[in-house]
């Protein structure tokens, strides 16, 4: 059984910076692409960066281009969104999310693309 678990979480002030990890087991984590996904009370659930199995490509939301990295470690089955120069909307539950059997043309940007998701970890950024 496949199982995802986010941490580093946080407040922290405006300008500030956080890094999520997220931790995959039960699974061949280099199967996987992962994403990164966001979800304000209230609000649906948005994509915010996603990184294909290699790691050689990346997505963003246009929101965090510049501000925030996604990147992965396939030898410690871990990703990691480093999270820059914070904005109180940046606030949200923020999700870690996996999917297995990629193919060309796969929408990553979207959370219906997903097999697997952690529990959430929660970042507020104070004004």
């Amino acid at each position: 059984q496949v199982q995802l678990v986010e941490s580093g979480g946080g407040l922290v002030q405006a300008g500030g910076s956080l890094r999520l990890s997220c931790a995959v087991s039960g699974g061949t984590f280099s199967s996987y692409a992962m994403g990164w996904f966001r979800q304000a009370p209230g609000k649906e659930r948005d994509f915010v960066a996603a990184i294909r199995r290699s790691g050689g490509t990346t997505y963003y939301t246009d929101s965090v281009k510049g501000r925030f990295t996604i990147s992965r470690d396939n030898a410690r089955n871990t990703v990691s969104l480093q999270m820059n120069s914070l904005k109180p909307e940046d606030t949200a539950v923020y999700y870690c999310a996996g999917r297995l059997n990629t193919y060309v043309g796969l929408n990553l940007m979207s959370p219906i693309s997903y097999d697997y998701w952690g529990q959430g970890t929660q970042v507020t950024v104070s004004s």
